[in-house]
């Protein structure tokens, strides 16, 4: 079996409280508290969870934006969370971003041409300036604008077309890894689509591994190979795309899929209502972190936390999940069906 482009392994960022400027520690905010995952060449691996529940700080640890509390980020089969700054560099190249907003995302002042040479230079891509040129060149087709725009400024194109200019950016340092937070949530519906096929096209074409980070489902379901749901800074659930759409194995994952729109008109879904609010991960409920939150929970919720293990699919295997139900005789679980079969049917 190949070794896939990016492992982490229980990863943690806890970010310290602080009691005024010179105050000492007085807590700390559970952000990601052990997380685990992993992504094939060729794959895209889907992060999704209500907002803070620390999707996007898991890309930026992945990124090396910061350095992480504990656990490993493996790139490629090395490891890259405690390798000092001047190893790191090279590697850098190997995983990009594209970012959320497409505008802020680049540099007012600098024209498209130099916006994509930038990282062409800094990792010594280009032998001369001709290579260099056909690489812009070659970068403006690849995203499918034209090559006489790489002259104007970001503010003179689209939302669409920025983040066209995002994704240029990132290819230009011929990564093996692109991290896509929340990408797509500030464009327009029809230009969302055009963006998520052309992450798609260049996914076939590149053989990239991608990370999509998301809120929305609908996308997610369109895209992605695998979903792996967060809640709380933990990981509730992963599964192939299909296995999660049609029998989510986790309470949390069940409430998430029952807002999604049905597409067909006059399919029946039941609206599942999460009762209260999602608890501060400064002080994390003990137990399952979502059985204040959940419609199913008993005692053993409340005191002993699940670990992330495999459960029964009738779609296939590769499907894991975090919940005591599971250890309930059939019965007696109220997901050991699968309620969401009707609703892929309708898809």
């Amino acid at each position: 079996m190949s070794t896939p482009v990016l492992q982490v392994n229980d990863l943690k960022k806890h970010f310290p409280i602080r009691a005024g400027f010179f105050g000492g520690t007085t807590g700390y905010v559970y952000a990601v508290d052990g997380v685990s995952f992993d992504i094939a060449k060729g794959e895209t691996l889907s992060l999704v969870g209500e907002s803070g529940c620390g999707k996007s700080t898991v890309g930026k640890a992945v990124l090396r934006l910061f350095d992480i509390t504990d656990g490993q980020v493996i790139l490629d089969g090395q490891r890259i969370d405690d390798m000092p700054s001047g190893t790191l560099r090279p590697m850098r190249r190997r995983m990009q971003v594209v970012f959320q907003d497409p505008f802020s995302s680049l540099n007012p002042r600098m024209r498209v041409r130099d916006i994509l040479a930038e990282p062409i230079r800094n990792f010594g891509l280009a032998k001369d300036a001709a290579e260099l040129e056909a690489k812009v060149a070659g970068l403006m087709d690849k995203v499918r604008l034209p090559r006489d725009a790489v002259g104007r400024w970001p503010h003179e194109f689209s939302g669409g077309q920025r983040q066209r200019i995002g994704i240029a950016r990132a290819l230009a340092a011929e990564p093996d890894l692109i991290i896509c937070d929340e990408a797509v949530s500030a464009l327009d519906v029809s230009v969302k689509a055009q963006i998520v096929n052309l992450l798609q096209d260049l996914q076939r074409e590149l053989g990239l591994a991608l990370l999509f980070i998301s809120h929305d489902l609908a996308i997610v379901e369109h895209m992605t190979h695998r979903v792996a749901v967060m809640y709380l800074g933990k990981i509730v659930e992963v599964a192939p795309k299909r296995s999660l759409f049609a029998a989510p194995k986790h309470p949390y994952t069940e409430a998430l899929l029952s807002a999604v729109p049905v597409p067909e008109p006059g399919a029946a879904r039941e609206r599942i209502i999460l009762k209260g609010d999602v608890p501060s991960p400064i002080n994390p409920p003990k137990g399952c972190r979502f059985h204040t939150r959940c419609p199913y929970a008993f005692d053993r919720c409340r005191v002993e936390e699940p670990p992330l293990r495999p459960v029964a699919d009738a779609l296939g295997e590769g499907h894991v999940a975090a919940c005591h139900l599971h250890d309930l005789p059939a019965e007696q679980n109220p997901l050991a069906g699968s309620k969401g079969a009707a609703i892929l049917a309708h898809a």
